[in-house]
């Protein structure tokens, strides 16, 4: 006896967002490739080179969007709503290659600086933070939703970050003609970089090899089980996420004898759907529970508990 609820596989509000916050990156992406090519600055370089990870991020997650809104099949049954772990694990892979490359970069830079033009990569610096501030703007709206929205939202803002410390290293380098500080700009976007990133490749990878839910304690949840009246025993208790937005939980119920014969059976499936969806951190709307009677464990072939 199972539970089902409605979910909402895409909106079209989102798939907009992103295309918007795509189109102002990739304008961006091209400021600031000439930009680089002209000051010969390794922190708009590596900027750039970040930009571009946010650009194919982006269209990932903007493809990804429009992959979870398609129905469900008999084929896929849940649709393709991991699609969006899939691109968020993407991106938070190549953001990773990103980060180390920018500290190995700039630390060979700051033992070998190179000669940097301080005032146009002030304005490159600027027309990327105002780009990035608009594409913010844009995508914050939905930055606590899914894996894959808050992978494009924290690109966005790590592009921002990388923006301000570019400006900075052409404000420094232009009052004191510490050339060094180009580097040091570099270093400290990949500072910024790694430790999110690192976060978010970790979720979506708890997501991928289907591990509980963080916030939801399977003894606990086996506890409140267990207290609801007529249940006799829990086993075979499993919790996972399909995506971000979709924890399913499934649970073999022993139950008294009595409920099948005098139709309780029903109303404590009630009961038990709503203990998983009211009572703890991470909400279970989509659950199944298999009402058994104690004689039932004598022909169960394998039992996981």
């Amino acid at each position: 006896m199972s539970t089902g609820h409605a979910h909402d596989h895409g909106s079209g509000q989102d798939r907009s967002r992103l295309a918007v916050a795509f189109g102002i990156t990739a304008g961006i992406l091209v400021v600031q490739v000439v930009g680089a090519l002209l000051t010969g600055s390794l922190a708009l370089l590596v900027d750039s080179a970040h930009v571009l990870t946010d650009v194919g991020g982006l269209l990932v997650a903007l493809v990804a969007a429009s992959l979870v809104a398609r129905p469900t099949t008999a084929h896929r049954t849940w649709g393709l709503r991991r699609a969006e772990v899939l691109a968020a694990t993407a991106q938070a892979a190549v953001l990773l290659v990103v980060g180390v490359y920018v500290l190995v970069e700039g630390v060979r830079r700051l033992i070998t600086p190179t000669d940097v033009v301080g005032p146009q990569l002030l304005v490159f610096g600027i027309v990327g933070l105002l780009g990035n501030v608009a594409a913010i703007i844009v995508l914050a709206p939905g930055r606590s939703g899914t894996l894959n929205r808050r992978a494009a939202f924290l690109e966005v803002v790590n592009d921002a970050l990388g923006s301000v410390a570019v400006i900075v290293a052409a404000v420094v380098i232009e009052l004191t003609g510490w050339t060094r500080a180009d580097a040091v700009a570099g270093l400290l976007i990949g500072v910024l970089i790694l430790p999110r990133t690192l976060a978010l490749l970790r979720e979506t990878i708890d997501v991928l090899l289907e591990s509980t839910p963080r916030g939801l304690d399977l003894d606990d949840v086996r506890a409140h089980l267990l207290d609801v009246p007529h249940v006799v025993e829990v086993h075979d208790l499993h919790a996972s996420r399909i995506a971000s937005d979709l924890p399913v939980l499934t649970a073999h119920v022993v139950i008294d004898d009595a409920c099948f014969l005098d139709g309780h059976a029903a109303r404590l499936l009630d009961d038990l759907q709503a203990c998983v969806a009211e009572h703890f951190p991470v909400s279970i709307e989509h659950s199944t529970f298999q009402l058994e009677p104690a004689s039932h464990a004598e022909h169960e072939h394998a039992r996981h508990d």
